[in-house]
């Protein structure tokens, strides 16, 4: 039984930092693409952030890009969210997925083939 389970969030006020991770167990993870989304109240889940099995591409939504940083941790199983900067606007709860990239070759922003995901961490972020 494939498990991701998140670690981190919690609440910070407007320009600090926080750090997600999300370790993942009872797999292989072996060209397992990792990323994060978001949801916040009332609204659907966004995309984040998200890395390559090689750790090489990463991807960011516009609305984070240079604030937040994805990285990860093959020998672990283990990827993580730098969030630095932080606004009242990133409040929302953020969830870890992962998913096979074999055969995709297209930007990760776009890809829908997340199969696995975390249970999701508060991040509250106040002005």
């Amino acid at each position: 039984q494939v498990q991701l389970v998140q670690s981190g969030g919690g609440s910070v006020q407007a320009g600090g930092s926080l750090r997600l991770s999300c370790a993942a167990s009872g797999g292989t993870f072996w060209h397992y693409a990792m990323a994060w989304f978001r949801q916040a109240p009332g609204k659907e889940r966004d995309f984040v952030a998200a890395i390559r099995w090689s750790g090489d591409n990463t991807y960011y939504a516009d609305s984070v890009k240079g604030r937040f940083t994805i990285s990860r941790d093959n020998a672990k199983n283990t990827v993580y969210l730098q969030m630095n900067s932080l606004k009242p606007e990133d409040t929302a709860v953020y969830y870890c997925a992962a998913g096979d990239e074999r055969g995709y070759s297209g930007s990760m922003r776009e890809y829908a083939g997340y199969d696995y995901w975390g249970q999701g961490t508060q991040v509250t972020v106040s002005s």
